[in-house]
């Protein structure tokens, strides 16, 4: 990245920086509900070699950190508590660590936080985790893309490897990973077809599903040529999954695993690679952003709160 002039606005960010010393941030103690997450006034962090020093425009929710929060994924990803929540995080350089070259004060980036601390003023992350984020969209919007689109990503290419004119069944297209996986699924030439409630539909639609199935109450096609599993369901909905899909074709699932010997359940890995290649196809206006809503960080027990009541649509972005 070639170097560039400091913008007044960029000099007025490292003052303010250069000023705080402490910000807020949304953190747990210990792990239990979601009345459990606190607001407590932490030093800012200092950049290390090969990191940046980020001031957060947005994070987003995402539905697997109340699970995280919960403490029902502690056997596999233990916390350092107390621990600051926000995997997703949007927002702009304001101070470099040693050795990076690929940022510099003033940059817009996004990316997807492995451990977390996006749900703060002010988070340091490793460059290597980030990309520049979209030049046509406010960064509070563009919080919404690097969990959700990178899932969304690595179910349809990797996993799916779904090609032109297959029939692929979306379940749980209603969530914030659905949009992304509709969209993708269609430009790789597939017919989509989407399961989602009656609040989600209309959105599903607008972003391309050939047809939209109602869970409640309408049967699941049979004999597609991949299920793509975005929802948290019982095993006998698992179950009835794997009957639906053609000899030979391909299981795959981000929630509850799918009982069927040929079924790919997997964990999003982080790719910055992949994450540029998803800002390219928004800024070329080929893959759109659902914000079902903004909302101020100080929101967030509240949302945790409705997600684990089955009151949550698309992604959800919170602002510091």
């Amino acid at each position: 990245m070639s170097a560039r002039q400091i913008t007044a606005a960029t000099v007025a960010t490292e003052i303010d920086t250069a000023t705080r010393t402490t910000m807020r941030a949304a953190r747990i103690h210990e792990y239990g509900g979601p009345e459990n997450i606190r607001f407590d006034v932490v030093p800012v962090p200092l950049p290390g070699p090969g990191a940046v020093l980020i001031r957060v425009a947005a994070t987003s929710f995402n539905p697997s950190e109340t699970a995280l929060r919960s403490g029902a994924l502690q056997a596999f990803m233990p916390l350092t508590l107390p621990y600051t929540l926000g995997w997703d995080v949007a927002g702009t350089v304001v101070e470099i660590g040693s050795g990076v070259t690929e940022f510099v004060p003033g940059d817009r980036v996004i990316g997807r936080l492995d451990a977390g601390g996006a749900a703060a003023e002010y988070v340091v992350a490793d460059t290597e985790l980030l990309a520049v984020a979209p030049a046509e969209l406010p960064l509070e919007t563009s919080a919404a893309i690097p969990v959700a689109a990178l899932s969304a990503w690595q179910a349809v290419f990797e996993h799916a490897k779904v090609v032109p004119g297959q029939r692929v069944l979306i379940n749980g297209a209603g969530g914030g990973v659905g949009g992304f996986a509709v969209q993708l699924a269609k430009r790789a030439g597939a017919v989509v077809l989407a399961t989602a409630s009656a609040r989600s539909a209309a959105a599903i639609r607008a972003v391309g599903a050939d047809q939209i199935i109602d869970y409640t109450r309408d049967p699941l096609p049979a004999g597609v040529d991949a299920v793509i599993n975005l929802a948290a369901i019982d095993s006998d909905a698992a179950a009835v999954l794997a009957t639906l899909v053609r000899p030979g074709g391909a299981l795959v699932s981000i929630a509850t695993p799918i009982p069927a010997a040929t079924a790919v359940h997997f964990v999003t890995r982080n790719d910055a690679a992949q994450l540029a290649r998803i800002v390219a196809l928004v800024d070329a206006g080929e893959l759109h952003i659902d914000i079902a809503e903004s909302l101020p960080l100080t929101e967030l027990a509240e949302v945790h709160h409705r997600s684990e009541n089955g009151r949550i649509r698309g992604k959800i972005t919170l602002r510091p």
